[in-house]
């Protein structure tokens, strides 16, 4: 016996009801009274003395029948002065509390109404709450790094903004207009090319001399280059004329409107909830846009007014149609396209550069057929060539394709062909500005969802640190109710010691 009084009574804590009621402790029909016993403790709780620890009691989620013992407890101090010669309190207080503990000990109702509590807290409660921090705690870490992803992909399209600004060699503040100021600096650009083509002297009669001996070409080469090196960079009437324009009226460039001002834009909602669950997938920043400036026209207008062949350019060229506005204007009247310099009229540039890469093909074959020369077949099959192709030498020649291919990038760099495109298509400067504007409108879109991003990870945060408290009162209070059920249980089996198993919080 005395063995047996030893071992400990381990009780699963979910069947820890159904264990009660088994072993006849508590009645089948404790619910029913656990309802009119809740209707007097509400009831009681009306009129309650002024005491920190009954507040402090009945401040708690839920008043069981160990609360209503202490209740009990603390009215014997308080309550002391209504108690008769017969040892009963007249106090109304004192009787309430009274019969809801002698309610409660019929037929042991408080053991089922604790051990369903105890239930509800470890199976249901501690687990909700839990989860509840958990997700609030991933919320955070998820919004952090959302967070920090669009503080980064904003960054990075405002960098990509401000290096399209630098291709087209603008500051970025008002793109229209620095776009429309970059046209008027075109022509000084296209005269210092022209001088420097001027110098192409030696090379245009090293071209024709050679191409006169080998091929015996009696035809004039290069005649745009050859033009500009006598006459400079004129106007395209006197190249298509061969006379000088008494009149030159130039094209007038309309002005487009300043771009929308950032006030204007819409940025949208970004504070509801349902925009956060899917923010990263709109977030389309790296790989999902394309920088690149299309040279492409979008409509029939713009194929006429903004398509420029560059020779040189990969795939086949944008042809546009040139009117000849010469042949309805009066004689010595430059007017329109004829009122252009050649390099600025794309029919004559295009000619232009073709000339010129046709002399870096030209030299690039004889820097590599002068390595070969050597043999007494290369020697002799130029013994009877004129001296200006005796006398060059390959590093001459090396140092002249160079000033070639210096004028040729000048004229085809991507800043160039923009100022071009700006030139020929007044709706390009329109385009462009807008392709611009939408960088800048994606980066500020971004940093406001970053922004956000901070809001809602604070809100998480706020709900995390209103959940601790909960999670520890919940924790304490369950451990408490266990040691308590334990101890009652014990009591009832002559203090053999109780375990409730699985109990964690």
């Amino acid at each position: 016996m005395e063995n047996i009084q030893k071992l400990p009574i381990d009780i699963q804590t979910s069947k820890l009801l159904d264990w009660l009621l088994d072993r006849r402790h508590c009645g089948l029909k404790w619910q029913s009274a656990v309802k009119v016993i809740r209707e007097k403790i509400n009831t009681a709780m009306q009129d309650m003395p002024e005491n920190e620890e009954i507040k402090q009691l009945l401040s708690g989620s839920y008043i069981h029948y160990f609360h209503c013992l202490r209740i009990v407890e603390i009215l014997k101090g308080t309550e002391a002065s209504s108690k008769n010669i017969f040892g009963r309190y007249s106090s109304q207080r004192m009787k309430d509390w009274q019969e809801i503990v002698s309610l409660y000990e019929a037929d042991n109702v408080y053991l089922a109404e604790v051990a369903s509590l105890l239930i509800r807290n470890v199976s249901y409660e501690g687990p909700a709450l839990r989860k509840q921090l958990a997700k609030a705690q991933q919320l955070q870490q998820e919004l952090s790094r959302r967070e920090v992803e669009c503080q980064s992909s904003g960054a990075d399209l405002r960098e990509r903004y401000y290096a399209a600004c630098k291709q087209y060699g603008i500051r970025g503040e008002n793109v229209t207009r620095e776009l429309q100021a970059l046209v008027k600096d075109l022509p000084a650009v296209l005269e210092e090319v022209g001088k420097d083509a001027a110098k192409l002297d030696e090379l245009i009669q090293f071209y024709a001399a050679f191409t006169n001996f080998v091929c015996e070409w009696s035809e004039p080469v290069l005649p745009m280059l050859a033009f500009i090196q006598k006459r400079g960079n004129t106007t395209f009437y006197e190249w298509r004329t061969g006379n000088v324009p008494t009149v030159i009226e130039r094209p007038v460039v309309e002005e487009q409107p300043d771009a929308v001002t950032n006030d204007m834009i819409d940025w949208g909602n970004f504070g509801k909830a349902t925009d956060m669950q899917n923010v990263t997938d709109d977030i389309t920043v790296k790989d999902g846009i394309d920088w690149g400036i299309s040279l492409e026209p979008d409509t029939e207008q713009d194929a006429g007014a903004g398509g420029i062949d560059w020779g040189d350019t990969e795939g086949s060229p944008i042809e546009i149609e040139i009117i000849d506005a010469g042949t309805d204007c009066p004689e010595g009247v430059a007017r329109g396209e004829d009122a252009l310099s050649i390099l600025e009229s794309s029919q004559s540039r295009s000619q232009f550069i073709d000339e010129l890469m046709e002399l870096d093909a030209f030299l690039s074959q004889r820097v590599i057929e002068m390595a070969e020369e050597a043999d007494v077949v290369a020697m002799s099959q130029f013994q009877l060539a004129p001296s200006v192709i005796q006398g060059q030498s390959r590093q001459h020649i090396r140092e002249m394709m160079s000033h070639v291919q210096s004028l040729q990038s000048r004229l085809t760099s991507l800043r160039m062909q923009h100022l071009f495109m700006i030139q020929a298509s007044p709706r390009y400067v329109e385009r462009v500005s807008e392709v611009l504007r939408q960088k800048m409108k994606q980066a500020d879109i971004l940093v406001l969802k970053g922004a956000t991003m901070a809001e809602k990870r604070q809100e998480a945060l706020e709900e995390q640190s209103r959940l601790e408290p909960r999670v520890d009162l919940l924790a304490g209070c369950t451990r408490e109710l266990q040691k308590l059920i334990e101890a009652d249980i014990s009591q009832k089996y002559h203090k053999r010691p109780v375990n409730l198993m699985g109990v964690n919080i």
